[in-house]
């Protein structure tokens, strides 16, 4: 798979690499660098092949560009570049409303990547997705795509706002539409289930977060992926972090080593995923008053 995906890369041709970076998308690939190659030759192919609408004619060959701005901006906003994310999301954004209309499937989804590109406070885009919401079930019904992803994302605004009753109401309807639609072995619906687990975590059902959800979540995912991918690397550490809570230090800290050592194979030391598994597991070491010699090692400057 790696070295079909180089070989891609290496290529000009836009069907292979739009192809590639639906793969991309997907992040089915245990190797995060190999991602990043990736979307950055994408980008590039892409960038010399977007013309300038004025020179185009017909409405077929006008939305392949708008098409092309939408990918960049995902490729964009996976090497970490926002504001060309938030740029390229834009200029598909207009085109798309012009040629499709305002509420068309494709104008709405890249809203939505839009909103998540834009920075923001936290009331505001609770607002922009419960706004965004209605607009997706008024014109492409509860059980599409567009309308599941802006459900997640509702999710997700309201966990950050610490609204945890009405995050796991609206987790649960976007898990119930991603079990009908996508299917329970699906990305999305193992991130619903891995959110619903968060939200228990917060809300102090610490049994049903871990026999209901995360223990759920693990298992399809290390199925899918294998132990190394990232996903299945971040329920480890979901899973270390309620294991803490429940005061279970010994199983935390099993959990936090298995998490970082995955972490640390696929990104950097100071990579922000990294850095996170270390200031938790090195929280559970101080609670637990054990393993002081992990606990100097973890509060070196490479994990600070």
């Amino acid at each position: 798979m790696e070295q079909q995906v180089l070989r891609i890369t290496r290529s000009e041709d836009l069907l292979k690499l739009r192809a590639l970076s639906k793969l991309c998308s997907r992040e089915i690939f245990n190797d995060v660098l190999l991602l990043v190659v990736a979307w950055r030759r994408i980008m590039e192919v892409l960038e010399l092949a977007i013309p300038e609408e004025k020179k185009v004619r017909g409405k077929k060959k006008k939305l392949k560009i708008f098409d092309a701005c939408a990918a960049l901006g995902r490729a964009c906003g996976f090497v970490g570049d926002i504001d060309n994310a938030r740029r390229y999301y834009e200029r598909a954004k207009e085109g798309y409303e012009e040629q499709l209309g305002r509420d068309s499937e494709k104008a709405l989804e890249v809203t939505l990547l839009l909103i998540l590109a834009t920075k923001m406070s936290k009331v505001k885009k609770v607002e922009k997705f419960r706004d965004l919401l209605k607009r997706c079930e008024g014109a492409l019904g509860e059980e599409n795509a567009v309308t599941l992803e802006t459900l997640n994302g509702l999710g997700s605004r309201l966990q950050d706002s610490r609204e945890y009753e009405e995050a796991k109401e609206v987790y649960e309807r976007c898990l119930a539409g991603q079990m009908k639609v996508l299917g329970e072995d699906h990305k999305d619906t193992l991130g619903s289930l891995n959110n619903l687990g968060l939200v228990y975590s917060n809300l102090e059902n610490y049994d049903k977060a871990l026999l209901g959800y995360f223990e759920r979540t693990f298992k399809a995912k290390e199925g899918l992926w294998g132990e190394t991918h990232p996903e299945t690397i971040m329920t480890v550490m979901n899973f270390a972090t309620v294991n803490s809570r429940l005061n279970d230090y010994r199983r935390a800290e099993e959990l936090y080593e298995r998490a970082l050592e995955g972490y640390e194979a696929q990104f950097e030391k100071d990579h922000e995923r990294t850095m996170g598994c270390a200031k938790n597991f090195k929280i559970c070491l101080e609670k637990s008053g054990n393993s002081d010699e992990r606990l100097d090692e973890l509060t070196s400057p490479t994990h600070r």
